[in-house]
């Protein structure tokens, strides 16, 4: 399901990114919190794919999870 979604610490400082390219989940995320759709996103990102809109479904099971810091706990 996430297999689009990558995450490397050398690249955008680690953020989850979409397939290694220097798009991030959080822009695609803050671009439909914006009230843009799917659509005007892909036109504007001509090398994203509809399959990449997965993301959002990234975005919200990262909102999701609680971490918590066992040191402290």
């Amino acid at each position: 399901m996430l297999d689009r979604i990558t995450q490397d610490p050398n690249a955008m400082g680690g953020k989850a990114c979409i397939r290694g390219m220097r798009v991030t989940v959080g822009t695609i995320a803050g671009q439909i919190g914006a009230g843009r759709s799917v659509d005007e996103i892909l036109a504007d990102y001509p090398y994203l794919k509809r399959e990449d809109m997965q993301a959002l479904r990234y975005a919200a099971w990262r909102a999701e999870e609680r971490e918590i810091d066992l040191a402290r706990a």
